[in-house]
């Protein structure tokens, strides 16, 4: 079996067992997206929770399967919250995945960003170009929390990140990054529309951290999984609405013979 081979099949069993194990994911995610991320979750088979209150986040951690941490709406409430869902997710040994929404737009959600990256212990990050190179200290271009970097710029960035947090990184764009400590794929699934949703790289965020509680923790099945449903519901769709509808759909359909025959994926 060739290496692509394989990824293929670690990416389909994932599924399947996504499916049949219906892990929760405790969400502390922004305002915008709870709504988006909370209905990619349930179509994919797994259970979300929007868990915000310190009261209930170590009991919640205590039987959850990842905790998934989103800074898009961030403030000084928020911060500590997150800091301690951390601390918990690492006392039950439980994944953590880290979206730095806007990570480089300003101080304080970058120093939150490596803070947060820093206190887990395993964890994936996932972010766009831009979110990537701000969190690893290089300059990065910034407008807000969207991407103008291309997805192959912040490839060294996300070794750095690897190497300074031994994490995974998932880097989001035209062709999507998986970088790991001895391992570099890119996926050349998706299409145009999807960055005319909003919430599509939280999404994306929110599976990661459901697919790392089954055990995926390289993020490559969340990226494969959402990339291909997105090409493939763009085939019925006139537009961003209707794009996100079916988007849905897809991810609620998409079984082994539609990832195998769909899947574009290099090694490096």
């Amino acid at each position: 079996m060739s290496s692509i081979q394989e990824k293929q099949q670690l990416i389909t069993n994932a599924l399947l067992s996504l499916r049949k194990q219906k892990p929760l994911v405790v969400n502390i995610t922004n305002y915008v997206v709870m709504n988006n991320t909370a209905n990619a979750l349930l179509a994919i088979g797994a259970s979300p929770i929007m868990a915000h209150s310190r009261q209930e986040l170590a009991e919640m951690m205590s039987f959850s399967g990842a905790l998934v941490i989103n800074i898009g709406t961030l403030d000084s409430q928020w911060i500590p919250r997150m800091q301690y869902a951390v601390e918990q997710a690492n006392a039950n040994n439980k994944p953590v995945v880290l979206d730095p929404v806007g990570c480089g737009a300003s101080t304080i959600r970058t120093e939150t960003s490596r803070q947060i990256a820093a206190l887990a212990k395993q964890l994936i990050i996932r972010g766009n170009a831009s979110e990537i190179i701000a969190l690893a200290g290089e300059q990065a271009t910034s407008k807000g929390v969207d991407a103008l970097d291309s997805s192959e710029s912040a490839v060294n960035a996300a070794h750095y990140l690897v190497k300074t947090y031994q994490c995974n990184v998932v880097i989001s764009g035209e062709v999507d990054y998986i970088i790991g400590e001895n391992s570099e794929i890119q996926l050349h699934n998706g299409h145009a529309m999807m960055p005319y949703i909003t919430g599509m790289g939280c999404s994306l965020s929110a599976l990661t951290g459901a697919f790392a509680a089954i055990g995926e923790h390289t993020g490559l099945a969340a990226a494969a999984i959402l990339s291909i449903a997105g090409e493939l519901a763009e085939k019925k769709s006139a537009g961003p609405g209707s794009l996100q509808m079916n988007l849905l759909d897809m991810l609620y359909q998409l079984d082994t013979e539609m990832i195998t025959q769909h899947l574009k994926l290099t090694i490096n």
